[in-house]
């Protein structure tokens, strides 16, 4: 008599822990396919755009001297020009 209660009263905890293992299953199963499509997916996505990233960087940094010194040259040519219009202004 007494099993047959003990038993009657674990039942329902054995059907949660069924219910628990099924659910754990199912996350397993998500958890597996999430990792799929990071790595099929997402990653090389986010290596391309990397890729990308870094080849526009290195042109950019190569013309970063060639630049400042553009500036500067071109500073230049404006305080030429000006000059020269002034003289210019002052023989017409």
């Amino acid at each position: 008599m007494m099993d047959s209660k003990l038993k009657a009263e674990l039942q329902p905890v054995k059907n949660e822990m069924q219910d628990v293992r099924s659910v754990m299953q199912d996350m397993k199963k998500e958890i597996h396919q999430i990792k799929l499509f990071r790595e099929n997916i997402v990653m090389p996505g986010l290596n391309a755009i990397e890729a990308c990233y870094a080849d526009i960087f290195m042109r950019y940094r190569d013309y970063t001297d060639r630049l400042d010194a553009a500036i500067r040259n071109i500073d230049l040519l404006k305080k030429v020009v000006t000059e020269h219009s002034e003289k210019l202004q002052k023989i017409s």
